[in-house]
């Protein structure tokens, strides 16, 4: 084991959405002498930087740790693939792009918990300190910030028509999802800028990162957290092969994510006993709800297949078609090499018993029968349904002492009759919508799951086959003022000193959307709580 004879203020694990937040934030004081570990590689990989390049980095070990669950009872016993950013960014670096910070509703419910600070009318300051938003500053929006957010640069027939449908059904066009309130539709807005994407590394990273009192180190994979007594007093690390170890006189600070962070947490001695002994590991403190309160979005691909309108099935479908589709990117950064995964978004209740909308549509101008299979050779869109607060609780935890060995991921998919009834509903709105007037005239087919599903048994069956994740766990260190929680308000790991979590697993419920705006902003408070504590 090499020892590093440097002493670091703040020593970060994990350079993805929140730890690029963070060196920015922390290394702006040129007194804080900052540490940015991160186990993967610089984010130089040109399918990172044009949008439809997510194909290509997830399941790619060079930016993807290739996580996989453990066979989904809810899923009719499949196993699924589990991405997770391993790259300078991290899950900026290949997810869909998608700007979305979830309803007001969801930041008073914490602090409603005895999560004091994190209200909305809290957190919100957060969310525009980051942000350059394209339309200009707004009490909802800023500018000047590192995060580029963007509208996007293309647009499709059938989209248009099925946003209509769903006026027609009842739910209202909009022209921002992130007022507070996002029931309705309106086209996602992006982190893009000009056509390319705009990850977290691009946009805090880079400009500083030639700071005298900031380190990066990629290939870094932090092994373990080293406490004297019961302090964090630095890291032990596999540097390219090589062992090493990093101290600080100040804290560690975990932004590997709602897995790695857990396991970090638990390899180090964090953690329920039970997991620890099995595993070898010798408790340090014992925290039982490390790895557990795992939630995340499962989403259902509803496929219409459609006549009298262009889709990309048919666009990229040909030879001509994709020469055509790459000059457009080469020349003018628009089409569909500029597309995020998903272009419309509606967000509507399941049903009239929901305060808020608790559905979100992915609505694209494809289908294909799973991610990464070729498109259909038929003009067809899919309507791809989030229910967002999923009452389904799962885990993740070590099986092994060995860093590198994959934890189980347990989601817990459609585990109670409330999720199965909403997905259920889900299904049948997607259908509804696309059965109304202005629809009639492309004869939408619905191919898949297919009308031959209506029952509530059959729905809540067939969304089991259909589901799959939409990438956004949260909630394995739960953020509480209770003594159970894993941190505090303040995002210290109780029970121990030194050491902090800042990254999407201190989410003590899931957002009412996509969860990497928000963060982004759990950085950017964790940030200003550290620097001015």
């Amino acid at each position: 084991m090499v020892t590093n004879n440097s002493n670091f203020d703040y020593i970060i694990v994990g350079g993805g959405s929140a730890g690029c937040v963070l060196a920015n934030r922390l290394s702006s004081n040129p007194h804080n002498k900052v540490l940015l570990l991160e186990a993967g590689g610089n984010d130089n990989y040109i399918w990172i930087h044009i949008p439809v390049g997510y194909l290509y980095c997830m399941g790619n070990p060079r930016t993807d740790w290739g996580f996989k669950t453990s066979k989904q009872k809810g899923l009719n016993s499949r196993e699924i693939n589990y991405p997770r950013g391993r790259v300078l960014g991290g899950c900026s670096s290949i997810n869909g792009m998608i700007y979305m910070r979830g309803q007001s509703s969801d930041y008073d419910s914490w602090r409603d918990m005895g999560n004091l600070g994190w209200g909305w009318d809290d957190v919100l300051p957060y969310f525009k300190k980051s942000e350059d938003y394209y339309a200009g500053a707004s009490d909802f929006h800023g500018i000047g910030g590192e995060l580029r957010v963007d509208k996007q640069r293309l647009s499709w027939d059938i989209l248009d028509a099925y946003r209509d449908a769903a006026m027609q059904a009842g739910i209202d066009k909009i022209a921002d999802f992130n007022l507070g309130d996002n029931e309705g539709s309106s086209y996602f807005k992006v982190n893009q800028k000009n056509g390319w994407r705009w990850n977290t590394s691009k946009g805090f990273l880079r400009p500083i990162k030639h700071r005298k009192n900031l380190t990066i180190i990629t290939h870094a994979q932090v092994q373990r957290v080293m406490f004297s007594e019961k302090r964090a007093c630095g890291v032990e690390a596999l540097v390219k092969g090589r062992p090493m170890t990093y101290h600080t006189n100040g804290e560690v600070i975990l932004c590997a994510g709602s897995i790695g962070s857990p396991q970090i947490l638990e390899l180090s001695g964090i953690g329920n006993p039970k997991h620890l002994l099995k595993a070898g590991i010798e408790v340090v403190h014992q925290s039982n709800e490390v790895g557990e309160n795992l939630q995340d979005h499962l989403q259902l691909r509803v496929v219409f297949k459609v006549e009298n309108i262009l889709t990309l099935n048919q666009r990229a479908g040909t030879t001509l078609g994709k020469i055509g589709i790459g000059l457009e990117y080469l020349l003018s950064r628009k089409g569909p090499m500029s597309m995020a995964p998903s272009q419309l978004g509606i967000f509507a209740k399941s049903s009239d018993d929901v305060k808020t909308a608790d559905l979100e549509f992915h609505v694209q101008p494809l289908s294909l029968d799973k991610f990464g299979d070729p498109l259909h050779p038929f003009p067809a869109f899919t309507a791809s349904i989030v229910p967002l607060r999923p009452q389904s609780r799962g885990s993740s935890h070590i099986i092994s002492a060995d860093p590198k060995a994959h934890p189980c991921i347990n989601p817990n998919y459609l585990s109670t009759e409330y999720d199965k009834q909403v997905a259920s509903n889900a299904i049948r709105l997607a259908r509804h919508i696309a059965q109304q007037p202005v629809m009639k005239k492309y004869n939408p087919n619905e191919i898949k799951p297919g009308t031959n599903y209506q029952s509530d048994a059959d729905l809540a069956k067939v969304a089991g086959d259909i589901g799959t994740t939409i990438f956004h766990p949260v909630g394995t260190c739960r953020m509480g003022s209770d003594d159970q929680a894993v941190v505090g308000i303040d995002l210290k790991v109780k029970g121990v000193q030194g050491l902090r979590v800042v990254d999407a697993s201190i989410m003590p419920t899931i957002t009412s959307g996509n969860t990497n705006a928000p963060t982004i902003m759990i950085a950017e408070k964790a940030a200003d709580m550290i620097l001015h504590r």
